[in-house]
Order: C-alpha cells, then structure tokens, then sequence
C-alpha cells in the first residue's frame, strides 16, 4: 500500500518512518509512505503557501494554487490514482469502520493542513474526504496524517506478525466490544495476581473469560456501544 503525505513539515516524519511495525512494513516493501512538500509547488521567490483571509480575522489561511497544484502533481508520480484525504476538525470523525474503508484502496494521499485550514476552493477541486482524528484541534495535519497511517496498515495483510492480533482489538469489525483485560509475566505483581483460568490451558474457558472481560470493561467504559 501506498501512502504520499502532502505537508508544509514533512520533516516531522523522519522519526515516525523509523520506528516499529511502519518501519518493518517499508522494509519488506509492504507500505511506502512519500512525503512531499507543499512549498515545492509555491510560485515566488519566498515560496509562499498562505495569506490573510478574506473579510478579516485572526490566523492565515493556506492558498488553492500549491495545495491543488501538489495534489494533482503527486497523482501523477503512480499510475494508481490515489483517494485523496484532507486531515481537517470540520471533517468525518475517524473511526475504525473509515479506517477499514480507507484500507481497501491501494494508494491514499494525505493532505495536512495548518494555521486556519486550506482555501475552501481546495476542497471545492479536488474532493478530497475530510477526516478528523477527534473533537479537538491540534496544530497541524501531520500528527493526524500519523494516525491514520497506523491505523490503516494494521489492515494491511502481512503488516501485524500475528494475523489474529487485530481480530480482537477494540473496535474491530464485527467485535463492538472493547478489549479484555491482558496480564504477563509476573504471575503475582504488588499481591495482584492474573486470573487463573489465563493459566489453566483450558482454551474454551480462557475465551469464555476473555468475553466476560470485554462485556465487563464496555459496559464500564463505553456502555454506548452496548446499545
């Protein structure tokens, strides 16, 4: 699968691209995450990118012309077309049914906003689905960008070690339970100790246990999806 992540710091990748199963997934040519910089497509001599708004207010707002432009150049760089993805707070609230969606195209290009977000005329050109990460704002796209790419590769055959793994996390098709309770080693930490039956070898009753636990924990948590 194929990632290009379109942002005014592509820099703040560098470290995220290096670490854990993304890493891994790159190495053996699974995930390619390209990162282009939008100033790249900027016209003058200062390179650009944002300007007041129109009718006044606080903040400055990103340009059509080296957003759309970007867009339209990095399309060209792979015969796949990619769906393209605007991280922005006014868009569809990120969740794993969106994560599964975004998972079943082979290429998605990631659009990171700043300062008061893009010109709407960005949108306008090339509707882009606009996601956000939750009901709160942070200082950019990237951070979002970030997000979205971890979640999508979980999906990604051959990305988790164990296939079986993202089957029973929280949120998970057909699973609208959260997780049950995990314990390791040590058996006995600080007098608490892991439930027995984790120990007993009795694959039908540590299921059994494990289904209680997440009822238990959703119930507790997040009852909303009980209902």
């Amino acid at each position: 699968m194929r990632f290009d992540v379109l942002s005014l710091f592509p820099e703040m990748f560098s470290g995220y691209l290096t670490q854990s199963l993304l890493k891994l997934a790159i190495e053996r040519g699974i995930v390619s995450v390209l990162l282009h910089n939008i100033r790249d497509w900027a016209t003058d001599k200062h390179r650009s990118v944002d300007d007041r708004p129109f009718g006044g207010g606080p903040g400055m707002v990103i340009m059509p012309g080296p957003a759309v432009e970007a867009v339209e150049a990095v399309q060209m760089l792979d015969e796949t077309p990619g769906r393209v993805v605007m991280l922005t707070p006014q868009g569809r609230r990120l969740d794993q049914r969106l994560v599964e969606q975004l998972a079943a195209h082979r290429r998605l290009v990631l659009l990171c906003g700043r300062y008061e977000g893009f010109d709407q005329r960005v949108s306008d050109i090339l509707e882009p689905e606009e996601i956000s990460i939750g009901d709160f704002v942070i200082s950019g796209g990237e951070v979002a960008a970030m997000v979205v790419i971890d979640a999508v590769i979980r999906l990604v055959p051959g990305v988790l070690g164990d296939e079986e793994s993202g089957r029973y996390d929280s949120f998970s098709t057909g699973n609208r339970l959260l997780e049950f309770a995990q314990y390791t080693r040590p058996r006995v930490y600080r007098g608490l100790e892991a439930p027995e039956v984790l120990l007993s070898g009795d694959h039908q009753q540590i299921a059994a246990w494990r289904e209680q636990s997440s009822r238990e924990r959703t119930a507790q948590r997040r009852p909303d999806l009980l209902q």
